[in-house]
């Protein structure tokens, strides 16, 4: 009987912007723009180093599959997200939820561990720059997007088990605009501390370890830019690394806000406000931080405008 009763919830309602009906309509159109202004700033970013053999370096290899992996990232929220803004029913399929916490917890995982990569190819290239090409070879570069992949994937399938193996066969609404952890576990009948200790523990692999390997990482890079004689050799240097460390902030800033902090302490609206930052505003910032502030990168934007607007016959 008791498993009959756990498949009784066979679908979910958010009620994320609930509080917020009238200005549902204008949330869709701001929420939009700012989604089409997202894929359109990854786009050129992931064309541009495709098109120019001058970024055909490990440094923006690392950045395009940062800025496809947010695409991806973005997808699997935002357009359900822009439907249900204007939809009277508000609902998705428990299977449909599974799915997209798999996916998005396979993305944000895997971002959190390719930022660990990037910390590491940064520290590469200024602390050992005569090795740098051979230390951080194509093989080598593919093999460290393979094991962020790989350590998302396995997180991602770990809990995304484990939450929905629980019972759900009360409450259906979900204090949430999409299906993340902390607002899927609250609607569960029971769980065991068992469950709930694997998750935290799966959160600090992917944002506790890697955060600390680009500490160390920053440690060694700061120790030896204070090393370099001129202040503007310093500053140059240290400017390669700069963009890194801001979307650093973000992402672990507020990745360990929802998800490494006591159950005791969640609230669903300051987890809605937080989660519109790292699902909307944070792949927006991203690519305007890697590339604007990038004159490498600009350089090669304006020679693949002109390529493609003059071709060379």
């Amino acid at each position: 009987m008791e498993r009959v009763n756990e498949t009784v919830v066979r679908e979910f309602v958010f009620l994320g912007f609930s509080s917020l009906a009238r200005l549902q309509q204008l949330l869709f159109i701001v929420f939009l723009l700012l989604y089409l202004f997202t894929l359109g700033t990854n786009a050129i970013i992931i064309s541009t180093i495709v098109l120019d053999r001058a970024l055909h370096t490990p440094m923006y290899f690392f950045l395009s599959v940062l800025s496809c992996s947010e695409t991806c990232y973005t997808f699997v929220i935002v357009p359900k997200m822009l439907i249900d803004l204007l939809a009277q029913k508000k609902t998705i399929s428990f299977l449909g939820c599974a799915i997209q916490m798999f996916s998005f917890l396979f993305l944000g995982c895997s971002h959190s561990l390719l930022l660990a990569a990037m910390g590491y190819d940064r520290y590469v290239a200024i602390c050992n720059p005569l090795h740098y090409m051979v230390l951080m070879g194509h093989r080598v570069c593919l093999g460290l997007v393979s094991a962020a992949c790989a350590g998302g994937f396995t997180v991602s399938l770990v809990t995304t088990s484990l939450v929905f193996h629980l019972p759900f066969h009360s409450s259906n609404q979900l204090h949430h605009f999409f299906c993340d952890i902390s607002p899927v576990l609250k609607l569960a009948s029971h769980h065991s501390r068992l469950s709930q200790l694997v998750i935290f523990m799966l959160g600090v692999f992917v944002l506790v370890i890697p955060l600390l390997l680009i500490l160390v990482s920053y440690i060694r890079i700061i120790s030896a830019i204070l090393k370099i004689p001129s202040s503007v050799g310093r500053y140059k240097t240290f400017s390669t690394c700069a963009s890194h460390l801001i979307v650093v902030t973000l992402h672990y800033g507020c990745a360990s806000f929802i998800y490494l902090r006591p159950k005791s302490n969640y609230s669903s609206s300051q987890d809605t406000l937080i989660s519109v930052s790292y699902t909307i505003l944070t792949p927006l910032f991203n690519p305007m931080i890697y590339s604007l502030r990038n004159k490498e990168f600009k350089s090669a934007l304006r020679r693949v405008i002109s390529q493609t607007l003059y071709p060379v016959n």
